[in-house]
């Protein structure tokens, strides 16, 4: 089995990894071995110098930790404003962006390396590297980083600081989802968008939701607004704001419920240089969901709910939240409760959908029934993403991307391990929720499109993968 093997990280200005260790992988043939390891490569180190000296160090790096995240996006992607024409999200007020902005290799064009082997494209190294699993912004420290807008209508609302005095969030404002996302209830299917154009927060959820929810859920909406510690958000001097923070709450990464492309790392793998980037998904359909969380296959939102709170949110770390003041809700009066309010929660309209989930040819133009067609088919999106059953198939897979190239390469200190089997997300309402796949590496539906072309070795045409995404629009 592969082994792991701590080196020594080396980088312009060892300060920048004062505060925490990096850890190099190695990958070889060799069994574990046997001699002690760092005891931080399950646990999270304790701090080993004062907060303001960690602070200084943050501060002064920080520059250089955004320049050269920025670096690594530039390289791998084309990062224009440029929407699809007349394709709004479903709140009607941002546009879905379009077109493939994944950079290709020097030579290749998509329908030659679409044309090309998982062993050729191996060997000559013509996996585009936006196809390859994308960074935290900090690896070393990683945890939750949130776009400025949440930061800032946070403050404005609650007057809590969700700031990061180490980094910034990384990817434009046009390549995440529209803010603030709008919310559709199951219960009251009527009334559309019941979010006035608001954020859900502590100080309006009752004004919005009063009449519109049960007291169980409107108590299990209040929880979920309510901000708990949290790794980088809390009271100790291992936090990575200024001040003292009171936590995060649950709905500031999915906002309204929905998402606002915050991202943090996986819980779920170890030693931190190999803990893969997470995206927060959407809570949308949650009713029609039977498992959560990327790796873990939790198996109800109450569990998924209570082990969240346990484990300072998205670390999977009961030690580190024990000293940061963890929460432990009560399963029956409080998890619950939270359950009924997240299970409310729908998919946005489709009217171009029937009861099954699939067309109307009455309502659907020719290109997008020609994409349902590819879909069902050639493309093969739906052995997984299966229509009646809200685009999804309640189970994970691996896609074996490490087919196409050599594990083990280091990039901004993340260690480019094989994902791994991951669970299948809804594709309902997909065109609100960029950017894709689980860590967030395909900026738009068009890379998506080109990405699982190739890993499943589909041989889409241009004028097919079009269709495709027009379907993909539908949902």
């Amino acid at each position: 089995m592969p082994r792991l093997a701590p080196t020594a990280a080396a980088c312009a200005g060892a300060a920048l990894f004062a505060s925490s260790l990096v850890l190099s992988v190695a990958v070889t043939a060799d069994p574990l071995p046997i001699d002690p390891l760092p005891a931080d490569l399950t646990y999270r180190p304790l701090p080993t110098q004062p907060f303001s000296v960690v602070k200084a160090q943050d501060e002064a790096m920080k520059p250089q930790v955004m320049q050269r995240q920025a670096g690594l996006l530039a390289s791998r992607y084309d990062l224009a404003n440029r929407p699809l024409p007349g394709v709004m999200m479903s709140g009607g007020r941002k546009p879905v962006q379009g077109g493939v902005r994944v950079k290709l290799p020097a030579g290749v064009t998509w329908d030659t390396l679409g044309r090309l082997s998982p062993q050729e494209i191996l060997q000559r190294n013509l996996l585009p590297d936006g196809f390859k699993p994308l960074p935290h912004v900090k690896q070393a420290s990683g945890g939750q980083v949130f776009p400025q807008r949440q930061i800032d209508e946070i403050a404005r609302l609650e007057q809590r600081d969700l700031r990061r005095f180490d980094v910034d969030f990384d990817l434009p404002d046009h390549l995440t989802p529209e803010f603030p996302p709008p919310i559709f209830l199951q219960t009251q299917p009527h009334l559309g968008d019941v979010s006035r154009g608001q954020l859900l927060s502590l100080r309006n959820f009752y004004a919005l939701m009063n009449g519109l929810v049960t007291p169980v859920q409107m108590e299990g909406l209040r929880l979920l607004l309510t901000p708990f510690p949290q790794e980088e958000f809390n009271l100790t001097e291992d936090r990575k704001v200024a001040l003292p923070s009171q936590g995060v709450a649950c709905l500031d990464c999915h906002a309204n419920f929905h998402s606002n492309a915050a991202f943090h790392l996986t819980p779920d793998v170890r030693p931190q240089a190999a803990r893969f980037r997470l995206d927060s998904t959407s809570l949308r359909g949650m009713f029609a969901q039977q498992i959560h969380g990327s790796k873990r296959s939790l198996r109800s939102v109450e569990d998924f709910t209570e082990f969240e709170q346990r484990t300072a949110y998205f670390n999977g770390d009961h030690v580190s939240a024990t000293r940061k003041g963890p929460n432990l809700p009560d399963r029956t009066n409080q998890v619950a409760m939270m359950a009924q309010m997240q299970n409310i929660i729908d998919f946005p309209p489709a009217p171009k959908l029937d009861p099954l989930g699939r067309l109307d040819p009455a309502r659907a133009t020719p290109l997008e029934l020609a994409g349902e067609k590819l879909f069902l088919g050639k493309a093969q999106c739906a052995q997984c993403h299966v229509p009646q059953n809200a685009f999804m198939d309640q189970t994970m897979h691996d896609l074996k991307l490490e087919r196409f190239y050599r594990v083990g390469r280091t990039q901004n200190d993340f260690i480019e391990l094989p994902d791994g089997p991951i669970k299948t997300m809804t594709l309902r309402g997909i065109k609100d929720s960029p950017p894709y796949l689980h860590d967030g590496r395909l900026p738009t539906l068009h890379d998506t499109v080109e990405f699982f072309n190739l890993v499943l070795g589909t041989r889409l045409s241009g004028q097919e993968k079009e269709a495709l995404v027009a379907y993909l629009l539908t949902l």
